[in-house]
């Protein structure tokens, strides 16, 4: 079940996604989560974050709606309070990390850095504030502008996790690595919202929020396909995986471990199944080294059907 990513040994390739896992204290009343290849934390800002005000919660047809706001301590309330305490589990910490400007990124990226922290993962989902709010990851030139920029601030190796509003992940996924990524992790929410018809008003107090859940794992899992065939480095699938064969699709399709989000939410024993039944799995087709999976898509025979298909029709035409 071992697994390394960016030079970082992960007992096996399941992650606990950002922003669906807390610090791990409350799920860790359940179970033990050492048993995470790693785990990575809700996203952290330079200074403490309230959020959004409420409804900052709905739930959709085989998802979920949320805008939270990343509610969050700050990155030193982090370190302070959690990190002795996550860190003592014995498991890799992944720093999600997000900010509304290039200094705050920065500079809560240096801090990290000083930190008992294994990896940055770069949240450039959020809106730029110098640039009348428009996302860090929306476009290319913003992907790597900001890649570059913390990449400048840390040692540690960077994850950038990319947003799926945009026309061509392969860009984005080319943008971070062209800019010293590390490693890419997708996808993050789509934006979605809800209405409710008796009072005519959005369900979530922002209007709109991100949509996650089993909804979206078929854009995910499309997205994840490209963005390996463009980079070379490691891509982190994630967006839906709520069983152990979802997340064999992933890596299928090319991502090299996944992050499991939203079911940690609808059931909080996902975790732990998940993770047995991935090792089953292994164990009943007999591969000793998950890696194998790793991009091993079988499209040959796809590639046979459409071009028969094409021959027909310009036969017919």
């Amino acid at each position: 079940m071992r697994t390394k990513l960016c030079g970082v040994e992960l007992k096996n390739p399941l992650i606990a996604a950002s922003g669906t896992f807390g610090f791990g204290r409350e799920y860790d009343e359940l179970y033990d989560i050492s048993c995470w290849g790693a785990i990575s934390v809700k996203g952290l800002t330079l200074r403490p974050r309230r959020g959004n005000p409420p409804g900052r919660i709905a739930e959709t047809a085989s998802g979920m709606l949320n805008s939270v706001g990343l509610q969050n301590p700050g990155v030193d309330a982090f370190i302070r309070d959690e990190l002795p305490w996550l860190a003592a589990k014995g498991i890799p910490v992944i720093a999600n990390v997000a900010g509304s400007s290039e200094e705050e990124y920065a500079e809560a990226v240096r801090r990290l850095s000083d930190s008992p922290v294994a990896m940055i993962e770069l949240n450039i989902s959020c809106p730029n504030v110098r640039q009348g709010g428009v996302s860090f990851g929306t476009s290319p030139e913003r992907v790597y502008g900001i890649t570059r920029l913390v990449r400048a601030c840390t040692g540690l190796p960077l994850m950038v996790k990319l947003t799926p509003n945009v026309s061509d992940i392969a860009e984005a996924a080319t943008a971070a690595e062209d800019a010293g990524a590390d490693a890419v992790s997708l996808i993050n929410t789509i934006i979605g919202m809800a209405i409710d018809t008796g009072t005519r008003r959005p369900v979530l107090a922002n209007v709109t929020g991100g949509l996650s859940g089993p909804a979206i794992k078929p854009v995910a899992l499309r997205m994840v396909w490209q963005a390996a065939r463009a980079v070379s480095i490691p891509v982190v699938g994630m967006g839906g995986i709520t069983t152990a064969d979802d997340a064999v699709q992933f890596m299928i399709a090319g991502a090299c471990a996944v992050m499991i989000g939203t079911a940690n939410i609808t059931d909080p024993m996902s975790g732990p199944r998940i993770i047995d039944d991935f090792r089953r799995y292994l164990e009943g087709e007999g591969i000793s080294d998950p890696g194998a999976l790793v991009g091993s898509l079988r499209t040959d025979e796809a590639d046979a059907r459409r071009e028969v298909f094409e021959n027909r029709k310009s036969d017919v035409l």
